[in-house]
């Protein structure tokens, strides 16, 4: 934390959104950002060489959930890039690049529906979110979400191996996606982009635990940030700071910027 606050020019701030930025919630469309999120990134974004928000979610996801009722919007910081599905789209500048959705989708929306119908009343509440490049299969609504995430684990993978996709856990989610690109590629690339100096990375779920292996194998000073909750262990055990969800995250945020500019008094 030293080096990004004596040093802010070459450090480089990263964030999930989905339970970083935003709080997670049943219905993954409503996941609104934090009101005060946009305020707190566009502050430290006056100091630091990059603000990155890396994400499952397609960039036009994060940006439409990104806005507040009043004040600013998440779009509106300056020099923000967004890393979507993980690395695989880069939005930047109003810009998006991306390659070709993966081909193996198409056999994943025909079949899964059967797949989680299979189970019967177990699958009462299970949600398909259809990001584009990638499927989602959510089980919080269930009336047992853990077991019923626990019954799609082996079928799911099986049609994921047959699509050539990989599976990826997270909090009452299996996500079927394109191989060879996660948080933790996405991360080091901007790292090298940038030549930063330091970084701090801030994750809710396990997806982050790439970008917190990428934190620790970068030849700077890291910091790993868990935006806590009682469902993701594995996170806060691997992290430097703890914090209390999303208010958390923005409070750090903030408390952080008011480090970078005490010292410049």
């Amino acid at each position: 934390m030293a080096m990004i606050v004596s040093e802010p020019a070459g450090a480089v701030i990263a964030l999930d959104f989905d339970g970083t930025l935003s709080p997670i919630v049943a219905d993954p469309s409503a996941a609104w950002i934090h009101p005060a999120a946009p305020a707190a990134l566009i502050r430290l974004a006056e100091h630091v060489a990059r603000i990155v928000v890396i994400t499952g979610r397609p960039p036009s996801t994060a940006i439409a959930l990104g806005d507040t009722p009043d004040g600013p919007d998440l779009i509106d910081v300056p020099g923000l890039l967004i890393l979507g599905h993980y690395g695989l789209e880069r939005w930047e500048g109003g810009q998006l690049s991306a390659p070709p959705a993966p081909a193996g989708l198409d056999l994943v929306r025909n079949e899964l529906p059967a797949l989680i119908a299979a189970l019967g009343p177990a699958a009462d509440g299970v949600k398909i979110e259809d990001k584009g490049r990638a499927v989602a299969v959510h089980t919080r609504n269930c009336a047992d979400p853990d077991g019923t995430l626990e019954a799609l684990r082996e079928p799911v993978a099986l049609l994921a191996g047959r699509a050539e996709l990989v599976v990826e856990p997270g909090r009452k989610v299996l996500e079927l996606r394109g191989p060879g690109m996660d948080k933790g590629r996405a991360l080091r690339e901007v790292l090298a982009e940038v030549s930063a100096r330091s970084v701090m990375f801030i994750g809710d779920d396990l997806g982050d635990l790439a970008a917190f292996a990428a934190v620790i194998e970068a030849d700077i000073p890291g910091v790993r940030v868990c935006s806590g909750s009682a469902e993701v262990a594995e996170l806060a055990e691997s992290a430097d700071v703890v914090v209390d969800g999303p208010p958390g995250v923005v409070a750090l945020l903030e408390a952080l910027h008011k480090s970078m500019t005490s010292r410049d008094q």
